[in-house]
């Protein structure tokens, strides 16, 4: 890009930044129209402990899941890699 292109997009920039007034952007809109008949309801920050869960098993099933897996891949690699001669 030439010198008079950088200044010409400086303008630019400035000019849209020093604006009044700046219009929302479409999804904005779209909730705003949305929200003005039926209002969203609150939304607490955090859940409940019990709905946070997905499934019933305990951390450690998981994590014992998770060992078996990378010991498997270790076996798995070493066993590859394994040659008799």
């Amino acid at each position: 890009m030439s010198e008079r292109d950088d200044e010409k997009r400086e303008f630019d920039i400035k000019w849209a930044d020093g604006a009044e007034l700046k219009e929302p952007s479409a999804r904005a809109r779209m909730l705003a129209a949305r929200w003005k008949d039926n209002p969203p309801g609150p939304v607490p920050f955090r859940p409940d402990p019990e709905h946070g869960r997905a499934s019933g098993r305990s951390s450690w099933v998981s994590t014992a899941v998770v060992l078996g897996c990378v010991v498997a891949v270790i076996v798995l690699l070493g066993y590859i890699n394994f040659r008799p001669y």
